[in-house]
């Protein structure tokens, strides 16, 4: 067995070890003490995407509309200063496990850079054995399959995309825990909806509420696009502020079913968003967007409404890592030492503590296609340090929070000193590695396993469509024998599938599969062709089309127990024009 399969079973006994712990907890405090057990709150976490921390106009933004927002702002405690980080799946992995995500196998959006180790423990995975249901409902981009999706990161039910966004926006398919599902209606609603349906289903639960908007592709009903038209903006930011306002209806919806069933009173609400602003435009002046490790690239609103705290300011920062463990708190769950938490409860702030509260240092890497040390920052309540290619950076931003002062020069000490404290905590979040986990088969409760094109890897002249591979795209430009694709797999059972090819060609074509030392030939004389699904854009898309791809059975493979590859190849000359959108396992009976 190699490091890395024990790594994985090791994961899956601690995960098994530390349910039986909690659960024995909760039982012995149930026995100990049962008449006076309290009542634990419920818990609604509404997450938006692409957001910036100067779309609402809570925040002076004197554009757009969001009263529903701003009036839950008004009853929740605010963080003046919120960090997460530059794009969406790091800062997903650290909200749900309260770890710095590079720590969790998630280091950024795609070729499955932003897949969480299975070992991880998540909010659903720490509240369940307290009698918590837990749901989420629409994006998820912590990996596709199981048990790297939310049912099994602990998610009872599952409504919504794996992948970082989806490609239209109106009556798209989503997933419904292992089905697919076709939707009627724009998108932000349909999620709502089921969230709602979902609360009124549960007496204590967990539901995590993550709109798909105001990221790209940029769609949203006429009503909204028309009203921000009217004001002057350009299309897109027309069609980003009326995603915006739409969210801020489906915050409405939300907070008035609360308010109507009576379970406002024992619920802990929670919105946010990701990171800063998909676009140059109205973020109050702070310097970056969204990418960025700028103030503008990672400080987001972050209100929280509970039972007995009404509406205050807090002023020392707050970040994604802090959730888990305030949430921890308030619910009083003690969290076992093994998960290695790295962020804090900021309960004390929030209960007026903050005279005995000591500052401390906020990390942000990001990765652009390939693991660095850099680019890279480090941030505490008066200070910034940039670490930037061939670029450093230092602020103050008691007195300059717009970053117009680089004062490197002027404070290097204060500049080595925050590098020194950067590098040691990148080395010690790199000590499992970087390399993604691999896509796993076998499992008994899940009939069907998709291997993406974003998720294999190409040799040869092997291109994607879209340039950089993003969620949802195909290979292209395969011109010899030696070109191929292959996805990196563990079996954790031997299973037996049926092998379809998602594919589309214009010429005859020769194809080999090979798998657990089988080669499959199939070669057919048919053409192949996509099909368009129309879209509603509102401004030329940078992400590829949304196709319907012809599913070509090619035979059936018997994986068994331990790793292996997929790969898929072409045999011949003249290909043509050859395009592969991914490989779907179905499990035979």
């Amino acid at each position: 067995m190699d490091f890395q399969s024990k790594e994985v079973g090791m994961a899956r006994q601690f995960k098994l070890k530390l349910s039986v712990i909690l659960i024995l907890s909760v039982l012995l405090l149930i026995g100990c003490n049962q008449k006076e057990a309290p009542i634990k709150p419920n818990i609604l976490l509404i997450l938006t995407d692409d957001q910036g921390w100067g779309d609402l106009s809570f925040h002076w933004n004197e554009l757009v509309e969001t009263p529903n927002i701003d009036a839950l702002a008004n009853e929740s405690v605010v963080f003046d200063r919120f960090y997460v980080s530059p794009v969406c799946a790091p800062t997903r992995a650290s909200l749900l496990t309260g770890r710095y995500h590079i720590a969790t196998g998630t280091t950024w959006v795609t070729h499955r850079m932003e897949v969480m180790r299975e070992e991880e423990v998540t909010i659903a995975e720490l509240l369940k054995p307290y009698g918590y249901v837990s749901g989420l409902f629409g994006k998820w981009h912590q990996g596709k399959q199981f048990p790297h999706d939310p049912i099994g990161q602990g998610f009872d039910e599952f409504f919504g995309f794996a992948e970082g966004h989806l490609n239209n926006y109106f009556d798209t398919k989503l997933i419904h825990n292992f089905e697919e599902i076709q939707t009627e209606g724009f998108l932000p609603d349909v999620l709502t909806d089921k969230t709602i349906e979902f609360m009124e289903k549960q007496d204590s639960f967990f539901a995590m509420l993550s709109f798909n908007t105001p990221h790209s592709p940029f769609q949203v009903p006429d009503a909204y696009f028309d009203k921000y038209k009217s004001k002057g903006l350009d299309d897109k930011d027309a069609c980003v502020y009326g995603m915006v306002e739409n969210i801020d209806d489906n915050v409405g919806r939300l907070m008035h079913y609360l308010k109507q069933s009576g379970k406002i009173e024992n619920t802990i609400i929670i919105f946010m968003t990701d990171n800063g602003p998909n676009g140059i435009r109205y973020n109050g002046g702070m310097k970056g967007k969204k990418a960025d490790l700028d103030e503008g690239g990672v400080r987001v609103p972050f209100f929280i409404k509970f039972p007995g705290y009404g509406h205050q300011l807090i002023k020392p920062w707050g970040g994604h890592i802090d959730i888990l463990p305030t949430l921890a708190d308030l619910l009083s769950i003690e969290i076992p030492a093994s998960l290695d938490i790295h962020g804090r409860s900021l309960l004390p702030l929030i209960k007026g503590e903050a005279g005995n509260w000591e500052d401390r240092y906020f990390f942000t890497h990001h990765v652009h296609l390939k693991f660095d040390t850099i680019p890279g920052a480090v941030r505490n309540q008066e200070y910034l340090l940039t670490l930037k290619n061939k670029q450093k950076a230092l602020y103050n931003l008691f007195q300059d929070p717009f970053q117009k002062n680089n004062i490197l020069e002027t404070e290097p000490n204060i500049a080595n000193e925050l590098e020194k404290h950067y590098m040691a905590w990148l080395k010690e979040m790199t000590k499992k590695g970087v390399e993604p986990p691999l896509i796993q088969v076998g499992h008994t409760n899940v009939p069907t396993v998709e291997l993406p094109a974003s998720d294999a890897k190409r040799l040869g002249n092997v291109l994607f469509k879209g340039e950089m591979g993003w969620a949802n795209d195909w290979f292209i430009n395969f011109k010899n024998p030696t070109d191929k694709v292959l996805w990196e797999i563990e079996t954790v059972e031997n299973t037996k599938y049926e092998v379809f090819v998602q594919m589309a060609n214009d010429k005859p074509f020769k194809m080999e599969i090979f798998a657990q030392g089988k080669n499959i030939i199939y070669e057919t004389d048919k053409l192949h062709q996509t099909e368009l699904i129309p879209n509603q854009d509102r401004v030329p898309r940078t992400e590829v089309e949304e196709m319907d791809w012809p599913m070509i059975s090619v035979g059936e493979i018997a994986f068994h127990k331990g790793q292996a590859r997929l790969e898929i190849s072409f045999i011949g000359e003249e290909f043509g024009n050859i395009e592969v959108k991914g490989v779907v396992l179905k499990k035979m009976k």
